[in-house]
């Protein structure tokens, strides 16, 4: 999968469609990805045990195919590709030609 966590993208289709954020979590199986502060939907939920009631608001993924990479080095929208360094495989920014950094602290 092309895109990782920590990564920023931007959310071409949907309700938060043009949204910018990071990566929380990856579905590499699923092909999804949830982004922070997007697809956030409402959830009735009743008291159960030390866990309160109430609506809380519930992320759900997107799909792969519904968020666009944005290049660490250019702040633009662009593919990835991929170049091998030695023995070492790195992703690279289509427009910039140049690789892509990626914030997780996991």
């Amino acid at each position: 999968m092309k895109i990782k966590k920590g990564d920023k993208v931007k959310v071409l289709l949907g309700k938060d469609r043009g949204k910018e954020g990071k990566v929380v979590f990856v579905l590499a199986k699923a092909g999804k990805v949830f982004v922070e502060g997007a697809n956030l939907y409402k959830r009735h939920v009743k008291k159960q045990g030390q866990m309160e009631g109430g609506i809380i608001d519930i992320p759900k993924p997107f799909n792969v195919s519904n968020v666009a990479l944005i290049c660490s080095n250019c702040k633009k929208v662009a593919r990835i590709g991929y170049m091998m360094a030695g023995n070492e495989k790195m992703r690279i920014c289509r427009k910039c030609k140049k690789e892509i950094k990626t914030d997780a602290k996991a």
